[in-house]
Parts: C-alpha cells; sequence; structure tokens
C-alpha cells in the first residue's frame, strides 16, 4: 500500500520547508533509510530519510519549491501503483500549486493518520546530536544508514573510524561529508573556493545602472521576521561597560599551554555570562506574553538553567547555535563544544535541539575589528550581549602612563523584565569575572 510523507515540522518556528535538493526521482527504488531530500528550514538544511522501502511514486515540488508544514512531499509506493486518489486527498484546492510532478499511476488507499507524526519525528531524530554515544551497537555492528555506508565505500572512508552524529550515535550522510571534507586539501580548497566566488561576480560597467534582486532564503525571511517583531514589541535599553583584558589575555596564554582545545576569548565571555547569570537569574529571564483565552495575565519566566546561545554569520544571515548548561562546564569543553556548533552551523547541519533553548545571547563582532555596537535582542531571551574588539588604549597607571588592553560590551535589554540597575549589577559582576579570571576557575 502507497504510503504519504508529509512535509515534517523539523524546527520550532517552522511554517513552511525549501527543497534544497532530490536525491531520488519519480521511479526510483527507495529503501528503508535512504536519503530523499535535503529541507531548508528557518535556520538549517536537514536530511530527510525515508522510513520505508518501495519506489518513489510522487514528489509535491522540484528544487527549490516551497511545502507548508504537513502539506504533501512525496508517496512511495509499489512499482506502478496508482496513487492519484492520494495525492488529490493530500492536496485538495492546493494540488495545482504545489504538485509539480505527476503521479506514477491507479488506486491507493487512505493515508493513516499518525503518518505525518511518523514522518515529523523520524526527520527529527535522523538529525539529532547525541556524540557521547557509540556507533557500535555492541554486538560488534556499526550503527550507520544505508546512504552512508554506501558513500564512505565510494569515497574510500573507513566507517569503522566515524563518530556518528545521528540518533543513538548513528552514522548519517553528514558525518561522511564532513569526513571527505576534512580529509581534502585545506589550501587548495579554498584558493579553489576563492576563484569560484571571484568568477560567480558580476563586474561593474562604468556608466550603466542596474541591480539584481536575490530572492530571499528561509533563514533570511525567519531572521526578518523575528527582529522585527523583537524590535517593536521589546521595549529596548541599552548599557555600555569597558572590561580592562589585560589578565585576561595573560589567563588565555597560559590556560592554552595545557588546555586540550585552544580557547578563545569568545570563550571566556561565554563562560564569565554563564557565572554572572547564575548570580543575577533576573537576567536569565524571558518575557512570557498572556495567552488568548487564558485567565492568566503577562509573566516573566525566570530560568533554573543556563544555556548560552552564540551567533554565529553564516552565508544566509545568522543561526544562533547554543551551548547548553554553559555555567557548568570547564573552558575547555566550551571552547570544543563552541567550534564544533559553529562549523555544524555554518555547514547547516545543526539539528533543532542545537539552535533552540538558548536563556542569554552572545554576538560578538570583535574579530571583525568592530569597537562596539548594539544587537537586537534574540527572542525569547530578555537580553543579549554586544562584544567588540580587543584594542589597547593609553592610560595613566600609579608610576606614570601605560598601555592596557580594553574590551567595550554593550547589553541590550527588554524593559518589561530587565529593569536598568538589574542589567548594571550583572554587567558589574560580568566584569569582575572577566577582569580576574581565576574566579572562573573556583
Amino acid at each position: 500500500m502507497a504510503e504519504v510523507i508529509l512535509m515534517p515540522r523539523l524546527s520550532d518556528t517552522m511554517t513552511e520547508g525549501v527543497i534544497a535538493s532530490w536525491h531520488k526521482k519519480v521511479g526510483d527504488k527507495v529503501k528503508k533509510g535512504d536519503l530523499l531530500a535535503e529541507v531548508e528550514t528557518d535556520k538549517a538544511t536537514m536530511d530527510l530519510e525515508s522510513y520505508k522501502d518501495g519506489t518513489l511514486l510522487y514528489i509535491g515540488v522540484d528544487k527549490g519549491g516551497k511545502l507548508q508544514v504537513n502539506d504533501l512531499l512525496a508517496i512511495i509506493g509499489a512499482p506502478g501503483e496508482d496513487v492519484s486518489e492520494l495525492v488529490k486527498q493530500n492536496t485538495g484546492s492546493k494540488s495545482s500549486a504545489s504538485a509539480t510532478q505527476q503521479p506514477a499511476s491507479s488506486t491507493g488507499a487512505d493515508a493513516e493518520s499518525d503518518q505525518s507524526q511518523k514522518t515529523e519525528k523520524k526527520a527529527t531524530t535522523e538529525t539529532k546530536k547525541e556524540v557521547t554515544q557509540p556507533s557500535d551497537n555492541g554486538d560488534g555492528r556499526i550503527k550507520a544508514s544505508p546512504l552512508a555506508k554506501k558513500m564512505a565505500a565510494e569515497k574510500g572512508i573507513d566507517i569503522n573510524r566515524l563518530q556518528g552524529t545521528g540518533d543513538g550515535g548513528r552514522i548519517v550522510k553528514a558525518d561522511v561529508d564532513i569526513q571527505k571534507h576534512s580529509a581534502a586539501s585545506g589550501s587548495s580548497s579554498s584558493s579553489q573556493e576563492f576563484q569560484k566566488k571571484v568568477a560567480a561576480l558580476q563586474p561593474f560597467t562604468a556608466g550603466e545602472e542596474g541591480y539584481t534582486d536575490i530572492s530571499n532564503s528561509q533563514i533570511r525571511n525567519i531572521i526578518a521576521k523575528r527582529l522585527t517583531e523583537s524590535k517593536f514589541t521589546s521595549p529596548h535599553f541599552y548599557l555600555t561597560m569597558e572590561i580592562n583584558m589585560d589578565n585576561a589575555i595573560s589567563a588565555r596564554t597560559q590556560l592554552n599551554e595545557v588546555s586540550p582545545v585552544k580557547i578563545s576569548f569568545n570563550d571566556l565571555v561565554v563562560k564569565a555570562a554563564a557565572l554572572a547569570l547564575r548570580m543575577h537569574p533576573a537576567v536569565n529571564a524571558s518575557w512570557m506574553p498572556a495567552r488568548a483565552g487564558t485567565d492568566g495575565g503577562d509573566k516573566i519566566r525566570r530560568f533554573h538553567h543556563i544555556h548560552i546561545g552564540i551567533a554565529v554569520a553564516i552565508e544566509d544571515g545568522l543561526i544562533v547555535p547554543v551551548v547548553r548548561f554553559a555555567d557548568q562546564k570547564s573552558l575547555p569543553q566550551i571552547a570544543a563544544e563552541s567550534k564544533e556548533l559553529s562549523g555544524r552551523a555554518r555547514n547547516k547541519k545543526l539539528s533543532p535541539n542545537e539552535f533552540s533553548g538558548n536563556t542569554f545571547t552572545i554576538s560578538n563582532l570583535g574579530m571583525m575589528d568592530i569597537d562596539e555596537f548594539t544587537a537586537i535582542i534574540n527572542p525569547p531571551d530578555s537580553c543579549i550581549m554586544a562584544v567588540g574588539k580587543i584594542k589597547e588604549v593609553v592610560v595613566r597607571k600609579t608610576d606614570g602612563f601605560g598601555v592596557s588592553n580594553v574590551m567595550k560590551i554593550t547589553m541590550s535589554c527588554d524593559h518589561r523584565s530587565v529593569d536598568g540597575a538589574t542589567g548594571a549589577a550583572f554587567m558589574q559582576t560580568f566584569k569582575k569575572y572577566l577582569e580576574n579570571p581565576v574566579m572562573m576557575l573556583l
């Protein structure tokens, strides 16, 4: 019997998905675990694997097409099976807009009511990161999707040496792609990529007017929507402070002599912010508007956990991977996790639990030579910290004048949940931690 696959909800804010690519075409045989398509959500590009054996009989849209959550994505069944009735049942009046491929043939039965839930669960769990789980089943067999095994064999990659990031440590396509990329020559790859970008640039023609319209990606659309809502519904106010980084620079140098992972200044900022939030829980909060139809009014939710979001620039805009329980982690742990999450974010390979649940956000543009800036609050947080570059300044010292390293930070606060004095007290504590890094090791 043919089975309907609906567009799954792959993130908490997802309302529609774009088909980044199809890995199967109508008429192809499909096995359970085969990669059907890559779906671009509002936050990442995620793999959608088949949970059924059969033949791909129908696809809802071509590459680049959009589908709403729970719209008909594909149908898998027996070769030659007529699925026209299933298509009609699952598209209705939207069939002309969303159906770009015609069904392969004859009757199908009603789709089961829980198929949407099964599809969503499968697509989400296949990308869920569980790096603490081994890829070995315990009986000597390696847990890997059929597509990952096939790709590894074709590329000459020893699958036994891969760390699975799928459900329960299962090795998926992304793990093989990462291994393939890391095995390539870094300098050669970078040079080729740069040449491609240069070739793609359209030269300006002297004396001629012109422009190029660029369609927004799903990520860019959601950034525009959410930050517009944040800016015009959250009453922002801003607090700026200058921090002496001399001790932080010295401490970082000493830590990196013994740390298994290189610790960045941003890692120090994340740790200091997490510890300061522990002492100022009012900042580790969200404004919760009253829900329609309920008796309760607006609320402030103060979290008992500290999850720090780190803004990462990607080609399509911005994404915020989350370091969970940051106050409970050592600096090397924060450094390793931040590096891993940032790399996965730039490759659009984050799973939903890796870019949601933040209680506080940090945006750092210091590495881009920015002195200071203000950031728009990242919902549902009450605050976001904007970090500028470290620079040398001449200061008065006891024996005359000298040079010190300073860094400016600006915190944007939601005045509905955080008052000025509350935010200022948090920043004073944050400053103490950064100016005396040994306190973060206690």
